[in-house]
């Protein structure tokens, strides 16, 4: 089932419960994939898998971010909101692999590119973006490329 029909069923899911914190995250899910489908990059209104975890990936970041800078600013249930939302929204992406198996995975990348230096390091990030898209943020890939590459 595509993300959008599985979006959909679990609208009507939270229609019907009359949950609207659980509504309020799927929309704009779905307002977000309706973006994506009419921009140019979608041909014949299916939209590609590393799209929607890409977006869904987006969504997460910037409720994140906003969490973060609600509770700079002391505004701790408008934060509350926004980690709700991020908790939806990460149920719909590939589960998180853990930091051992990243740590393997990145090392081989590494030993794969014959990387050795900081000059590598876009190199190894273009292979571990692709092989595990959706599955671990970029931000922890690139911390652990440069630890790894004795950058840190």
């Amino acid at each position: 089932m595509s993300l959008e029909n599985l979006i959909n069923e679990d609208l009507k899911q939270a229609m019907l419960t009359k949950d609207s914190r659980k509504l309020e995250a799927l929309r704009a899910i779905k307002a977000s994939l309706l973006l994506i489908k009419t921009g140019k990059d979608v041909r014949g209104g299916e939209i590609p898998q590393t799209i929607e975890i890409s977006l869904l990936q987006r969504l997460v970041k910037q409720r994140k971010e906003a969490a973060e800078i609600y509770l700079e600013k002391n505004r701790p249930a408008l934060a509350e909101v926004e980690l709700y939302q991020v908790l939806i929204i990460e149920k719909y992406l590939p589960d998180q692999i853990s930091e051992e198996e990243l740590n393997l995975i990145i090392k081989d990348i590494i030993e794969k590119s014959g990387a050795t230096s900081i000059k590598d390091m876009g190199k190894v990030m273009g292979l571990a973006s692709k092989e595990l898209t959706g599955r671990a943020e970029n931000k922890i890939i690139a911390q652990l490329v440069k630890k790894l590459l004795g950058i840190e």
